[in-house]
């Protein structure tokens, strides 16, 4: 008994959350009792205790399963242990359980478990569209709906997209750049334990006294601050994705900065790298805002503070601008790391060089910059000072120019490409398109006056969804089916894969196109009822939606078949450049046995004699050759 105490792990964490309970009642019997009948009628409260214990429990529980070990080794000063590498790499499935310090391990624990919560959020919206098939009450009351939308967009924001992206980060990036890991393993493996935590408090939140948070994931104030305990649930499970997400770019950056291989100048990255190195800073810059808001939400809730209290001196106004301060740069966090996966799978499949590489890369900084001009656009009808508008408008439009050098350098490299039309390339081909079409109404919401005709409608559920659906979600099946023949050392169906592809393409189309013309004739959101005149496109956009939920069954059933018993891969079986490609499927468990220089840039598709990387030192001078030079191989 004493030595499995001992031994970081699940039996550990749980004697630990018990303790974890115990600590909060106690120590909400001491501080109430300290303050006297005066302050409290009752010396203990369960909305006291459980806002304790929703802090203390997962602290615990990391505690538990071995997240700190290493640490409190060091702290209480002994020796520093030597380093016998059994927490890394995955041998058996139980490895996946466990705190592991592999990126790769730890990049399928992410993308796996983001897979989880999209399934529930889906499940979530489901309810949601059997609810508004018809006008009326159906299955669920209003604040049951409320709950259902808000932890619905709460799950796929902070548990799904951006996540996601982090595990095929935490996947690929070291094994691109070279690296045998991640610059700080132990932390990469904490970072990850955060999530299935902060989802599963979300989640929990419907069992909470008064249901789930009603107020939306922008919680906003004063509903946020008056609701029932289930809130509380949504404000500390933030805490938690958010420090997970600032681990995770922290880590990114020193990785990126300081361990890319000889050669690897920053215009000889994969675009993909950059792409997450200018998504690092985003979440480094920006994640402690939303954090700072809500961690105000939580004093003024459970210590009695004002922050948000008109009448004591609050203001209600300076949560909407902390909390877009964070959140309109978090839509960029959910979008830069597709635009790299983007890039990497058109080049390969066009057998093209990505043209304008430097603007490309350019341009991602760009968005990093501008992306903190633009928050205020979403509260043109707050009641903030209007002269605000105006230069909100005017960044709002401008942030589009960027997005727009993408857009055209994709279309460029396609242009007389030797186009491979199979699944990974077919779901980047259909992002240009739905991610368009979403950057147009984008640029239609910049302008002021029909903003604010919108500003509370369906249309704006149509364009955030052809943005983080047909956006995000596209390329994110993308990188899926594009690296899972080097995660898994299998190949997927190909007929699955395009049967995938082409029903979520047209029943995503099908479910949030018509929510355009709902919002123009007037229909508003976050409503669990709606007037008979929008029910015949109602119905339609519900039966269009279980259809797009049942082509995540296709996507799940190809994916696991395949990872059981899928043919073999060969190491490279897209011919792709990047050093990704030049070891085996699945990779060594440190990466490289050698250590690998390169010597030309990773698009060089065409060129013949050109690579990226070779397991040798370098030809002289191959290191001093322009970005986009041609490199030949020693051989050559």
């Amino acid at each position: 008994m004493a030595a499995r105490l001992r031994a970081p792990g699940f039996y550990r964490a749980g004697v630990l959350m018990v303790l974890g309970v115990v600590f909060a009642t106690g120590l909400t019997w001491l501080v109430r009792m300290s303050t006297g009948h005066v302050t409290f009628h009752h010396y203990l409260s369960a909305d006291a205790v459980l806002t304790v214990s929703l802090i203390a429990v997962p602290l615990l529980f990391f505690v538990g399963i071995g997240g700190f070990d290493y640490w409190f080794y060091w702290a209480i000063g002994r020796p520093t242990r030597p380093e016998d590498h059994s927490g890394h790499g995955a041998y058996t499935w139980k490895d996946y359980f466990r705190i592991n310090t592999d990126h790769k391990v730890i990049g399928i624990q992410y993308t796996v478990t983001s897979f989880f919560f999209l399934l529930v959020g889906g499940l979530l919206a489901m309810l949601m569209r059997a609810e508004l098939a018809q006008p009326g009450a159906q299955f669920v009351d209003a604040n049951t709906y409320n709950g259902l939308f808000s932890v619905h967009a709460s799950l796929l924001i902070f548990l799904f997209v951006i996540p996601v992206f982090a595990g095929l980060g935490n996947f690929v990036i070291p094994l691109m750049i070279g690296a045998p890991d991640m610059a700080f393993p132990r932390l990469n493996a904490l970072s990850y334990w955060l999530l299935p935590v902060a989802g599963l408090m979300m989640i929990g939140s419907f069992f909470a006294p008064g249901g789930a948070f009603a107020d939306g994931w922008t919680a906003y104030t004063p509903l946020s601050t008056d609701a029932p305990i289930g809130q509380t649930f949504f404000s500390v499970a933030v805490q938690f994705a958010g420090a997970s997400s600032i681990m995770t770019a922290l880590n990114f950056l020193v990785t990126i900065i300081t361990m890319r291989a000889p050669g690897l100048s920053f215009f000889r990255l994969p675009l993909l790298v950059w792409a997450n190195f200018a998504t690092s800073l985003l979440v480094v810059i920006a994640t402690p805002f939303i954090a700072a808001s809500q961690f105000f939400i939580l004093f003024d809730r459970a210590l009695g503070f004002n922050f948000f209290n008109a009448a004591k001196g609050g203001d209600v106004l300076m949560y909407q601008h902390v909390f877009w301060f964070y959140s309109h740069p978090a839509v960029y966090i959910m979008m830069l790391p597709g635009f790299g996966i983007v890039s990497e799978v058109i080049a390969v499949k066009a057998r093209k060089p990505i043209f304008g590489y430097r603007m490309m890369a350019f341009s991602l900084l760009a968005i990093v910059a501008l992306g903190f001009t633009v928050w205020a656009h979403h509260m043109f009808t707050s009641g903030m000072a209007p002269w605000i508008r105006i230069p909100m408008a005017i960044t709002t439009a401008i942030i589009a120019i960027p997005t727009g050098i993408k857009v055209f350098s994709w279309l460029a490299t396609l242009w007389r490409g030797v186009l491979h039309l199979d699944t990974p390339m077919l779901f980047a081909l259909g992002f240009l398109t739905t991610f368009t079409l979403g950057g147009i109404s984008g640029v239609m919401l910049a302008m002021i006056p029909f903003d604010i005709h919108v500003s509370s409608s369906y249309f704006i559920v149509a364009h955030i969804h052809y943005v983080l659906f047909g956006g995000s979600l596209m390329t994110i099946f993308a990188g899926v089916y594009y690296w899972f023949p080097k995660m898994t050392g299998r190949m997927y169906d190909e007929r699955l894969g395009k049967w995938h592809f082409w029903t979520t393409f047209v029943f995503f189309n099908l479910t949030f196109a018509p929510m355009h013309v709902l919002g123009l004739q007037g229909m508003p959101r976050r409503v669990e009822d709606y007037s008979a005149k929008f029910a015949d496109l109602n119905l339609l956009i519900s039966i269009a939606s279980f259809g797009l939920g049942l082509t995540t069954l296709v996507f799940l059933y190809n994916i696991v078949t395949s990872w059981r018993g899928g043919p073999i891969s060969v190491p490279n079986p897209w011919r792709g450049m990047t050093l990704e490609w030049q070891v085996s499927s699945p990779p060594p468990v440190f990466n490289f046995d050698r250590v690998p220089t390169v010597v030309g840039g990773p698009y060089e598709y065409g060129v013949p004699g050109a690579v990226h990387g070779i397991f040798a030192p370098a030809p002289a001078g191959a290191g001093s050759g322009s970005a986009g030079g041609i490199v030949r191989s020693a051989s050559e």
